[in-house]
């Protein structure tokens, strides 16, 4: 909040033997500075100020959007605390609580577009907090406490769990997933990770728990996810819903219903609060570590919030911190912020021993494992057509500093690497440049764009055959950057072969600046860009700038054009991360066009 002193009653806001809550990088009470004058401060501290005006006059009026799982908990918080007349700095606490889904709260504060018509946000996981960043022109925001947790397991009907062994029998990720996947007993749903935390930070458990088998972990994860999506639901409350509520779904014969979900701890506790029988869920709590939601109590554009505001909300994040707020949070089905385990919530939820629920949860994951995450679950869930097309100037002969090896060398196993990462269905190409590379061409196509999948003339696949030409690159003897021709042949061959139903897409790697004197200036490409362009055969350009030469904001400029985007790497090990993250940034925005 970075401005005001703290109000009152916060000192005594959180009493009662408790266990530490979780803090965060930016904490909102550990900022605030005094910006009240001093006898005021003095006055409000002391409760000198008169408290004789109605709370009609006097309150200070809030808005908050949650997540829907935690809004009517807050919302009994806000009522009681309008019934008690709680206040700040001597005036009433009026907290209007609506619920939003927080994917979309997120992409509406990343927009930056729309100022938003509430102060306080609570999202059900602090992922959303980096989305809503996005690059630059979003609305700010200020994370302060978590307030709750909840983890996120594996939800099965009686029957379906019982037939997996439980409860004794327990299981990591990948085994729990692998086991329902293989068993015909067994209908797995989940909500999109692209719209759901618990979809997301599940999604992401599956993936690091294959890779700890070892083996070709990568195909298994996108099996997993290629099967995920086929009962795929936009949201948590979505996938809630596709199970049965009284036992009738569960039985074989009901293909519409899920007899397994991915779902948090709470939304299972709710989902048997109001079912009976077989209806009911109980809960897989894997091996290695059930991730946790933890909903940030986040202030919105604080900088335009008035003092009286932003005090207030301080106020209301104490209170939620309060025993008799910790109360309302348990009979709503979460734990406390640090993930203990509440025998009675727990059972209500549907665990029971030995599932291993009250273990000590794992670091949750990186933002760069939940992007390359998203990523892999992009391309999964709409297969991927890619052009991709590397420079083959001789710059990428440069040394990358800290090794013993070429910007061309890393690039191409860091390529091969990603090339894991599609599936059979997804289909690339390859093309390279550099000027002069094909008679008076700065391109050359070395390998068609086709299905992954496809067996090849002469044996193997077109995967394989891809991978080999990867290897096979090396940069051109003085050769210069020839990136606006390519550019432009690269799209409208894009174009011309567009795919209906798929991700069609160029992406484009560049150590330089075009340096090819003869080629289309880079105004006439980005008109002719803007000329060629189709909506309904979106076809974004994908532009990734290697190394302190390369000019990212040229690229961007470029690739926006095409409703793509620009991106830079120093090191060519992380075209890997970043072709994922372009690709989901991409798909993401296709799909909100939509």
């Amino acid at each position: 909040m970075g401005r005001h002193s703290l109000p009152d009653d916060y000192a005594a806001a959180g009493g009662g033997d408790r266990p530490p809550r979780r803090r965060r990088t930016v904490v909102i009470a550990t900022v605030l500075v005094l910006a009240v004058a001093g006898g005021a401060a003095i006055a409000v501290q002391g409760g000198l100020l008169s408290f004789s005006k109605s709370c009609e006059d006097s309150a200070v009026h809030l808005s908050m959007v949650t997540s829907p799982d935690i809004a009517p908990a807050v919302r009994a918080v806000a009522d009681r605390a309008r019934k008690d007349e709680v206040r700040s700095d001597g005036r009433c606490l009026d907290v209007n609580v609506v619920a939003r889904d927080s994917y979309k709260v997120a992409d509406a504060l990343a927009s930056g577009t729309r100022a938003p018509d509430y102060q306080i946000w609570l999202p059900d996981s602090d992922l959303w907090l980096s989305r809503a960043k996005g690059d630059g022109d979003a609305i700010p925001i200020t994370p302060g406490d978590s307030i709750a947790s909840s983890p996120v397991t594996l939800a099965m009907v009686p029957t379906a769990a019982k037939s997996l062994g439980w409860p004794r029998k327990t299981y990591s990720w990948a085994e729990l997933t692998g086991a329902a996947m293989e068993s015909d007993k067994v209908r797995l749903g989940a909500a999109d990770p692209a719209r759901s935390a618990t979809g997301l930070l599940a999604l992401s458990s599956i993936g690091a728990s294959a890779g700890k088998q070892g083996g070709d972990s990568d195909t298994r994860v996108a099996a997993t996810a290629k099967l995920l999506a086929q009962r795929m639901s936009d949201g948590d409350t979505q996938v809630v819903a596709t199970l049965p509520q009284d036992g009738s779904g569960a039985e074989e014969g009901n293909p519409a219903r899920n007899q397994a979900v991915l779902l948090s701890e709470q939304a299972a506790f709710a989902h048997n609060a109001e079912s009976t029988g077989d209806g009911k869920v109980d809960l897989f709590y894997p091996k290695d570590g059930t991730p946790l939601l933890d909903y940030p109590f986040t202030l919105v554009d604080e900088q335009k919030q008035s003092t009286d505001e932003s005090r207030a909300a301080l106020r209301f994040m104490t209170l939620l911190s309060e025993d008799s707020s910790l109360r309302t949070l348990q009979e709503h089905g979460f734990r406390t912020t640090d993930g203990s385990a509440d025998e009675k919530v727990v059972a209500a939820a549907g665990g029971e021993k030995p599932q291993p629920y009250a273990e000590r949860q794992p670091p949750p994951p990186s933002d760069e494992a939940l992007q390359e995450t998203l990523g892999m679950w992009t391309i999964t869930v709409q297969s991927a057509r890619l052009t991709t097309v590397v420079d083959a100037s001789g710059s990428m002969a440069t040394i990358v500093p800290g090794r013993n090896q070429s910007r061309m060398d890393v690039t191409k196993a860091s390529l091969i690497q990603a090339l894991n990462q599609f599936t059979p269905n997804d289909e690339i190409g390859l093309w390279e440049f550099a000027t002069t590379l094909d008679g008076d061409k700065d391109y050359r196509r070395l390998v068609p764009t086709s299905r992954l999948g496809d067996a090849e003339k002469g044996g193997g696949t077109h995967r394989e055959k891809l991978a080999a030409a990867f290897a096979a690159l090396q940069p051109v003897p003085d050769g210069a950057t020839g990136l606006y021709d390519t550019i432009l042949a690269s799209y409208k061959e894009a174009q011309r072969t567009y795919v209906k139903g798929k991700f069609n897409a160029v992406v484009i790697l560049t150590d330089g600046s075009n340096q090819d004197e003869r080629s289309i200036s880079r105004s006439a490409l980005i008109d002719e860009l803007k000329a060629i362009a189709d909506p309904d055969r979106p076809v974004p350009l994908l532009a990734i700038a290697v190394g302190p030469e390369a000019d990212r904001e040229e690229v961007d400029q470029i690739a926006q054009v095409t409703g793509g985007g620009g991106y830079q790497v120093n090191d060519p090990a992380e075209i890997q991360a970043v072709i994922l993250q372009a690709v989901m940034t991409a798909g993401q925005n296709g799909r909100t066009a939509e």
